[in-house]
């Protein structure tokens, strides 16, 4: 078993090692897949969330290394600012943040920001508890250091 399996990260540590940002991103993609429909709604042709998220695997796997990934998060951005409906924009700076995380761990943290710009009421209260309750134990400090 690898360090990173068997402690919680250092929550001062906005990188995180290379093992703790493949294990974050799984999470991370895990809650993206969950809001995409609301970015698919208002642009139902632009792929590149679908592209970017697709690019996980890969660099979890070790075929895809950081620069291709964060030229990937930037598409995601790029992608936030051709919205005109805010919590499709939103989705995508999540998604932006999400794939950021194979450069970043820190990244991890603005997955929740970004979803309470998406939903609201009962529906944001729902994904919140989602996204929190499959975050890996020893992540909740790092990721939520309130």
């Amino acid at each position: 078993m690898t360090k990173s399996s068997l402690s919680a990260p250092d929550v001062e540590d906005l990188t995180l090692s290379e093992g703790d940002r493949r294990e974050l991103i799984e999470w991370a993609e895990r809650c993206l897949r969950r809001l995409l429909p609301i970015f698919a709604r208002h642009r139902p042709t632009d792929d590149r969330l679908e592209r970017a998220l697709n690019a996980i695997s890969e660099f979890r796997s070790g075929d895809l290394a950081v620069g291709p990934m964060r030229k990937r998060a930037f598409s995601c951005h790029d992608a936030a600012r051709d919205c005109e409906d805010p919590a499709a924009s939103a989705v995508a700076r999540a998604c932006g943040q999400a794939i950021a995380i194979a450069h970043m761990g820190g990244h991890a943290r603005n997955i929740a920001r970004y979803t309470r710009k998406a939903l609201s009421g009962e529906a944001l209260t729902h994904e919140l508890d989602w996204q929190r309750s499959r975050l890996p134990a020893r992540f909740e400090a790092y990721v939520y250091p309130e």
